[in-house]
């Protein structure tokens, strides 16, 4: 289990930046958590902070129950993923992988079943200076694999891989977390984070904004609404009319209706013998949840180009 209590990070003399502002969570065994927020919200320095790798200035971290520097072999209790590319580039991926191993007394054997497991066996001799993005990040998740470890923290795994690579940790986090290990993952790939974790940890500005299930999440942040086709739209909405319910509607003889479900629009429509053509429910997504919840913390805000502007 990974717990934060309080964990606190400011840079720089007066005025200092605070990149991560109290955080309190907990990630649990058995199932993958996605660690989102929009760029600059301090999910890497949360990370790092985790692994020890920088030191909060308040507030502390465990994973397993002690802070990561005091593991007395880390690789078996821990296995992380930050930067694929801190490898020395003139190494193979073979020797990058053995370097690893014989700091923990890890078998050739390990070695070679992490390259296998990675997708990167054929590649093994080759150095690492060589290979794509994707390649490098395969590697680095065989090195996070390296000791077999209960607990696994990875920044943007996905990144990089193509369609087959992207299926493949995905199908390898799930399959990880049904085995009773602890998996965090950070993306900003909310699609992947939909069909990949079960819990969320979400933050923006340092600070928790979440921290919950992926459903709850997804029903607590609005209404699912209802797309409905009908030639009579105008009746249709006036007996729908009620507290709550909101209609509008972007095309001629097309409603989106929130705050009433398919079943009610479906039976006011044959009581009052008003013809559908469609009845649509759409559930919003992560994403649309997401960006909802987290508008307010986005550092950088781009802008919507003119229609019509010159190249």
């Amino acid at each position: 289990m990974i717990r934060a209590h309080g964990l606190t990070k400011r840079y720089g003399p007066r005025p200092t930046k605070t990149a991560v502002d109290g955080l309190d969570f907990e990630v649990r065994p058995g199932a993958v958590t996605g660690f989102l927020g929009p760029n600059g919200a301090g999910k890497s320095t949360t990370m790092r902070m985790l692994l020890g790798l920088d030191a909060p200035t308040a507030g502390h971290a465990t994973i397993g129950g002690r802070s990561y520097a005091t593991h007395p072999a880390p690789l078996h209790e821990v296995g992380a993923l930050l930067e694929a590319r801190s490898v020395h580039p003139g190494r193979s991926a073979f020797h990058h992988l053995t370097a690893l191993a014989l700091t923990h007394g890890i078998p050739r054997s390990r070695v070679e079943e992490v390259l296998e497991l990675a997708g990167v066996r054929e590649v093994a001799a080759r150095r690492v200076k060589g290979f794509s993005l994707g390649m490098g990040q395969r590697l680095g998740i065989a090195a996070a694999l390296l000791g077999d470890p209960g607990t696994l923290i990875l920044d943007e795994p996905v990144n990089g891989l193509d369609p087959e690579g992207v299926l493949w940790i995905r199908t390898l986090l799930k399959s990880l977390a049904a085995q009773g290990r602890t998996v965090l993952v950070s993306s900003h790939l909310m699609s992947e984070m939909a069909l990949t974790a079960e819990h969320l940890v979400i933050i923006g500005r340092g600070r928790l904004l979440a921290d919950t299930t992926v459903q709850e999440f997804v029903r607590a942040s609005g209404a699912a609404a209802v797309k409905v086709v009908t030639p009579e739209p105008t009746a249709l909405a006036d007996h729908l009319a009620a507290p709550g319910v909101h209609i509008t509607s972007d095309t001629p003889g097309t409603l989106d209706i929130h705050g009433t479900d398919a079943e009610h629009i479906g039976r006011t429509a044959a009581a009052h013998a008003i013809p559908l053509y469609e009845l649509t429910p759409h559930s919003r997504s992560l994403e649309q949840a997401f960006m909802d919840l987290t508008r307010d913390s986005v550092e950088y805000q781009a802008t919507t180009p003119l229609t019509g502007a010159a190249a």
